[in-house]
């Protein structure tokens, strides 16, 4: 089976005599690379602020830092989150309803356990280890109430990386408009928000095809115009381990306490905001493309690229009901 990397693309042209300048901010966010471009007089002091921005998010949500916020309510702390973390949270408790549970921010610990965390070794685990973590999993075992976070049991850890990089490119998006730059595009590692327009035509984003190695050319086949929405990307082509000629992924099923086990390389999802492009294409990975279809017919704002091994081969289905 050939692999896959799907991620977005972001067209840049050159802008013509009279059109608004174009102006971009290039930087380095939660182990990866981010691309601005925004119309406009250049501003010297906007790099800086978006690196405050992003920061502040990291601050919050990193599992790696361990002074964040969500560090230390993992570690069982009592303090206040903050606008941002519920925010988050509250995201996260309305789409695992959404999407039948496949979406879960408490599979901190399973994601520790199988190697996908802070260091440790990548491995299959044995079922009776799954079974034991999987009791502080779910959804249900966390809420908010006047304002904090209340766990049904203090093991129960929590972990937003499938949901806060879409929220910080919403951030982002935010504040640039908030300096007056209605016409911009935010893309952080594949996680994209476009506003506006480039020179009064919508943005251009694109999938890329597949390549024969994680780091081969990108290249896009499917594209499409992309205005005040946003979109994000989730595969299972980049983290993942073999053990016994078995590919075992990141992207973790809740429901088994495993890797997901579909035919899904990729999903990309189009939604309002970046934070719900992002959790939903995660969840699309775990659910598999039959059953994502049916969540899909509950909510007309999404659509989706499934791209899967068809017999060795790749293929492409889209579905959802809104125009972009």
């Amino acid at each position: 089976m050939r692999k896959l990397l799907p991620i977005i693309l972001i067209s840049v042209l050159l802008t013509a005599c009279g059109k608004q300048p174009e102006q971009h901010i290039e930087g380095t966010a939660f182990g990866t690379i981010y691309h601005i471009t925004y119309l406009g007089d250049r501003s010297e002091v906007l790099p800086r602020q978006v690196d405050s921005v992003l920061k502040e998010v990291n601050r919050t949500f990193s599992v790696f830092d361990t002074n964040s916020i969500i560090s230390r309510m993992n570690r069982g702390e009592e303090l206040l989150p903050g606008n941002d973390f519920l925010t988050v949270l509250k995201a996260s408790l309305e789409i695992s309803k959404q999407t039948h549970g496949a979406f879960d921010c408490t599979c901190q610990p399973l994601i520790e356990l199988w190697g996908f965390g802070r260091g440790n070794k990548k491995t299959v685990v044995p079922q009776a280890q799954i079974d034991s973590v999987k009791q502080f999993v779910g959804s249900h075992l966390v809420s908010i109430q006047e304002g904090r976070v209340v766990k049904a049991d203090p093991r129960v850890q929590l972990n937003f990386n499938a949901i806060a990089k879409g929220y910080a490119v919403d951030q982002v998006a935010r504040f640039l408009n908030e300096q007056g730059y209605a016409n911009c595009i935010v893309e952080i590692g594949g996680e994209v928000v476009a506003r506006g327009t480039k020179n009064g035509k919508p943005w251009r984003v694109g999938i890329q095809v597949p390549t024969d190695t994680p780091d081969g050319p990108a290249e896009s086949s499917e594209s499409f115009d992309l205005q005040d929405r946003a979109v994000a990307t989730s595969g299972n082509y980049r983290n993942y381990f073999e053990q016994d000629g078995v590919r075992y992924t990141h992207i973790l099923d809740p429901v088994t306490g495993k890797p997901e086990q579909t035919n899904l390389l990729s999903v990309t999802v189009i939604a309002p905001d970046c934070l719900t492009a992002d959790a939903y294409a995660t969840a699309f990975m775990v659910l598999g493309m039959e059953t994502s279809k049916k969540v899909l017919d509950a909510h007309p704002e999404l659509k989706a690229w499934f791209i899967y091994d068809d017999q060795g081969k790749y293929n492409v289905k889209t579905y959802g009901r809104t125009s972009q």
